[in-house]
């Protein structure tokens, strides 16, 4: 397809970027317009997902997502990261064609098990397991190790034969999910037939636009590569579907010498967000790095895993953006009840009375949003 020279700027990226931000009624549809909303265990001051929700559904409190699961249209899987989707999302990422886990190899036998006393009892939660099964330590990607039972019961998530049916303070309780012949159990009624690889894989490109666009060509086609561990088998299918929407559904333009690719749908003559917002490190806005390095011109990182002595903006840095650009970063800490804020800002940034009025707005949002007292 041909490519626009000098007709987009970084401005209007950067703007089209900030679409995600965009206000949603209520958790169900913030779901169900972004796909997918990224999970991450560490709460400072709240899990990501909970981040991530705040900044879209005014008045989001955090755990909402929790407390409200039963009566949502959510299920939990991987695309490309571990999070939470939306059923017509789920529909895309199965059957999947799984190779053998090492939960698999590491203790043979144990997952039939722990899916046949699943299927009886209908609901498991981890700690059960251990009572049933025992405390078998196997080792995780993390260098450390796991109980057995709970990794058989994240391998059975995996290929589709347990969902997560809610959360109990955190911790996931999994039941039995739809067969492999598109078939449902109880818990999860389906009336659709399940739908080809190519349309699977096209529903796949079209989400990771949207939710992560405009992205340069070298992130969308890594963002790809990691949504295959999400779509294992249909590696050829999301190249083909990129291809093909290539021909009208994706725009794309050459900025400082990237490439850019984005929805036809998403609208890059957006006005300009003037309020401060204090965003998670895994909110759709930041994700991508690449993007963020050459739209805002300095690096953010994420060292929650660096040593404290190498760290350069905390352990939980969240980006600050205010007129469009990132310009900072804020680490947030519940400290004795109360908020507490240590904040950073690149070289150059003046903080003039509207910034520091910005962010004090921002901040008090987030102590609603953690049920603090003032």
């Amino acid at each position: 397809m041909p490519i626009k020279t000098g007709s987009v700027t970084t401005a209007q990226l950067r703007a089209a970027a900030l679409g995600t931000l965009k206000a949603q009624p209520d958790v169900q549809t913030a779901l169900n317009e972004m796909g997918f909303v990224q999970a991450d265990p560490i709460r400072a001051p709240a899990r990501a997902q909970d981040l991530t929700l705040m900044q879209r559904v005014p008045g989001y409190r955090a755990g909402d997502l929790e407390r409200h699961y039963l009566a949502l249209d959510v299920e939990e899987d991987m695309l490309p990261n571990y999070g939470f989707v939306s059923r017509a999302v789920y529909r895309l990422l199965h059957p999947r064609a799984q190779p053998e886990l090492k939960i698999e190899r590491d203790a043979p036998g144990l997952g039939e098990q722990v899916l046949a006393y699943a299927q009886a009892h209908g609901e498991v939660h981890p700690r059960t397991l251990e009572q049933v099964f025992g405390k078998i330590r196997v080792g995780n990607a993390w260098g450390g190790s796991s109980n057995a039972a709970t990794r058989s019961l994240e391998g059975l998530h995996r290929r589709g034969l347990l969902r997560v049916v809610r959360r109990e303070k955190g911790v996931k309780v999994y039941g039995p999910a739809q067969t492999h012949a598109g078939q449902s159990g109880s818990d999860l009624p389906s009336t659709h037939a399940p739908l080809s690889a190519q349309e699977r894989a096209d529903g796949i490109v079209r989400l990771l636009v949207r939710l992560y666009g405009p992205l340069p060509r070298t992130s969308l086609g890594y963002l790809l590569s990691l949504s295959g561990y999400g779509a294992p088998g249909l590696q050829a299918e999301l190249r083909g579907a990129l291809a093909e929407l290539a021909g009208g559904w994706l725009e794309t333009a050459e900025v400082d010498g990237q490439t850019y690719f984005w929805s036809a749908e998403d609208n890059l003559e957006v006005g300009p967000v003037s309020s401060v917002r204090i965003v998670g490190p895994f909110d759709p806005l930041v994700w991508d790095r690449r993007r963020f390095v050459h739209l805002h011109g300095w690096t953010y990182k994420f060292e929650a895993y660096t040593p404290p002595a190498k760290r350069l903006m905390g352990y939980y840095a969240l980006p600050l953006f205010w007129n469009e650009k990132a310009v900072g970063w804020a680490n947030l800490n519940v400290e004795q009840g109360r908020l507490v804020s240590d904040l950073g800002f690149v070289p150059g940034v003046r903080q003039t009375v509207k910034l520091r009025k910005g962010i004090e707005a921002e901040l008090e949002r987030y102590r609603r949003f953690l049920q603090l007292e003032e």
